[in-house]
């Protein structure tokens, strides 16, 4: 049995359900299942401006969800390790909830292609 009181829990929970219910930084985290990703390589998948992905990142940063590493101009983000079972449970839907999303599809596929590329981080 958890000794986190039920406030911090709930807490906790509103904040990765606000997360996964928005569709940009839904986007982000699925992309972010795979691998670390620069913020210029997200700004080239997501097709948004480098201010919208910005705002977004934050927000995860906020919620504990994502973690960044500078290195040189660029932030670099990648999945937080999980601080609960119930974002554990989260994270695992991110590769078995959301497979038929065309968005979601569409974003792998650029994804790949910068990595074939090399992006714009290195």
């Amino acid at each position: 049995m958890s000794n986190v009181p039920l406030a911090e829990i709930g807490e906790e929970i509103n904040t990765v359900f606000r997360a996964f219910a928005d569709s940009t930084r839904l986007r982000i985290l699925h992309l972010l299942v795979e691998e670390e990703i620069c913020v210029g390589n997200l700004v080239e998948i997501l097709q948004l401006p480098q201010p919208t992905v910005s705002r977004h990142l934050a927000y995860l940063r906020k919620a504990s969800l994502v973690d960044v590493r500078k290195e040189g101009l660029w932030s670099h983000y990648s999945l937080a390790p999980a601080q609960s079972c119930f974002q554990e449970k989260m994270y695992g839907c991110l590769t078995g909830c959301f497979t038929e999303v065309p968005e979601l599809k569409d974003d792998a596929r650029r994804a790949k292609q910068l990595r074939e590329t090399g992006g714009c981080c290195k």
